[in-house]
């Protein structure tokens, strides 16, 4: 087995100036779009809270849709005139 490369110490300076430098970029690059996801959101927020509204008022008329169909199913087994 051949034993490791000396590397030089400029090589290794630059390697990790790039990795910080990365890291910084990242850093800022992922708060700005935080911000900007922020505002997505509070566009979003009554938007879904709308769409939330309108399935919960659709659940409750299909639910008394049924609840009348039942009952007139009911109703036509118990009449008199069979």
């Amino acid at each position: 087995m051949v034993p490791p490369v000396q590397v030089s110490p400029l090589i290794k300076l630059g390697r990790y100036s790039a990795l910080v430098l990365g890291m910084a970029y990242g850093a800022k690059r992922y708060s700005e779009f935080g911000d900007r996801e922020c505002g997505i959101r509070g566009y979003l927020k009554p938007r879904a809270e709308e769409e939330r509204r309108v399935a919960a008022e659709e659940k409750k008329r299909l639910d008394e849709l049924k609840r009348i169909e039942r009952e007139l199913a009911e109703a036509r087994d118990d009449s008199i005139l069979k």
